[in-house]
Formats: C-alpha cells, sequence, structure tokens
C-alpha cells in the first residue's frame, strides 16, 4: 500500500511505532486518503489507522453476528486497543455470553458503557418505546440507551479516531460511507467496508472463529432482544429483522449534527 502523508500542524508528521504516541487529531483530505485506501487491504486499513492517530485510536463492538473478525484483526495488530462495548441493558442472554467468550479467548481491553438512565427508570417515563410501532419511539430509545453512552464513551477515552466494522452491503446509508469518515468532530474508519458475506466466512473459518450463537437460529443480524429476530422468506433484505422493518440504522453510525447530515448527503464523507 502506498504510504500515506498526513499534515499536522503545518508540518509533516512522520509514521510512528504503533500505540506509543498521543497524537493530536490529524486534519484529512478524506477524499485523497479513500483514493489511496482503494486497493488496501483491511490490515493495512487498520495499520495506517494505528500509526495516523497513535493512542487517540479506539474500536467499538457490539458482539454481533460478525464481530469476531473485526475483533480478532484489530487486536492481532493493536492487542491493548480500548474496545467499546455499548450495553443496552436489554441485549439477549447469548450476546451477553458470545462477549465474554471473545473477551477472553482475546483478551480485550473491553470498556462497557450504559446509559446514565436505567432500564426501568426509562420505561417509567417514556414506557416501552420499542412497542410503540413509531420511528420516533425508535429513536428517543436508540438516543438513550446506545448513541448518549457511545458519545461519552469516546470524549472519556479522548478518541481522535474509532474503527468498525461496518459493510457497504448491509444498508443504504453504508452504502454511501467511505474508508474514512467524519462523525461528531471524530474519525471513523471501516477496514472492511467492501466486504462481502463470503469474505467474512473466509476469514472466520482461516482463523478459527466463532459466529454468534444466534447466527444457527436464523438470525443474520442481532441487537436487542426486543428488536431483532430471525430472518424469513419474507424479508427483503436483512435489516427487517430489525426495529421492526421502520429503520435501518440504530443512531451510533448516523450524522449527529445539521453538517454532517449535509456532507454526508453531497457525498463528501
Amino acid at each position: 500500500m502506498q504510504q500515506l502523508h498526513v499534515e499536522r500542524n503545518g508540518s509533516r508528521q512522520q509514521k510512528n511505532q504503533i500505540g506509543t504516541q498521543q497524537y493530536e487529531k490529524p486534519q484529512l483530505d478524506l477524499e485523497a486518503v479513500d483514493r489511496q485506501l482503494a486497493d488496501a487491504h483491511a490490515t493495512e486499513i487498520v495499520e495506517w489507522a494505528v500509526q495516523t492517530f497513535g493512542n487517540g485510536l479506539v474500536m467499538s463492538s457490539s458482539f454481533g453476528i460478525q464481530s469476531a473478525v473485526m475483533l480478532h484483526m484489530v487486536t492481532s495488530i493493536v492487542p491493548n486497543i480500548p474496545v467499546i462495548w455499548v450495553d443496552t441493558g436489554y441485549l439477549p442472554p447469548e450476546t451477553y455470553k458470545f462477549a465474554e467468550e471473545i473477551t477472553q479467548r482475546l483478551q480485550l481491553n473491553l470498556k462497557v458503557y450504559q446509559s446514565g438512565i436505567s432500564p426501568a427508570r426509562m420505561e417509567a417515563l417514556y414506557g416501552r418505546l420499542w412497542e410503540q410501532n413509531d420511528v420516533e419511539a425508535f429513536n428517543r430509545y436508540d438516543q438513550i440507551r446506545k448513541v448518549e453512552p457511545m458519545q461519552r464513551a469516546l470524549q472519556e477515552l479522548k478518541a481522535t479516531a474509532s474503527l468498525a466494522g461496518l459493510r457497504a452491503d448491509q444498508t443504504d446509508h453504508r452504502k454511501t460511507l467511505r474508508f474514512v469518515n467524519l462523525q461528531s468532530g471524530r474519525y471513523k474508519l471501516l477496514p472492511i467496508l467492501k466486504w462481502n458475506s463470503r469474505d467474512i466466512y473466509q476469514y472466520l473459518t482461516a482463523h478459527d472463529l466463532p459466529y454468534h450463537p444466534l447466527f444457527d437460529q436464523g438470525y443474520v443480524t442481532v441487537g436487542d432482544w426486543h428488536s431483532s429476530r430471525p430472518l424469513t422468506f419474507a424479508d427483503s433484505s436483512s435489516r427487517d429483522t430489525r426495529f421492526r422493518g421502520l429503520k435501518q440504522e440504530c443512531g451510533l453510525h448516523l450524522p449527529q449534527t445539521k453538517g454532517e447530515a449535509e456532507s454526508l448527503n453531497s457525498s463528501t464523507l
């Protein structure tokens, strides 16, 4: 992969050893970076991210169906990277057990974050939002239980960039993304953006990694127990199995400001 040069404070920053320096957030030309990463392997993108952002780099994981791929790939390169897991308090028992298994196996530096509002308090104030069959109710739920804890995690960990396992073939929004994006003032890097299900299977098999246990019960994507279900022949896509088919995204990977949304819509991310 062609070496990338990153401008910081008007001077050219030389590459450093992985994970040895806390960098200030660089100002990246996202279009230029995306072009230079276009033919890079996913592991090369991870290596570039670590060298570019130093200790400002974190990763997030939902411990979903295929989460073992990114967790294994990234920690093989930088073992002690902080792994943010937003625990909504409504995950299936299988997810908690899977998370424990992968955490122990890969010796993850796991950082668990939860909403400041307990599930009982939220339900008392707003009702069982997921039963209201309304997109706005789902959005409020996601803001309380997912988005706010994630933003707090990034702030407390002083993250300048994060790695995530999003793929372009998952949702309409994700088709618009690039390898390196800007969200809420931080960079988000997507090393396996162009991968497909076959790539995932081959990686899991090559490294003897497990799928989430609900995969064997017909789940192709899994989130909270109340808004996930197995895939059926009536579903047009895997995301129809989430949020009662009312929406595709939980909010963690969507623009957080009007300016970001406008940038996304103009394909500058």
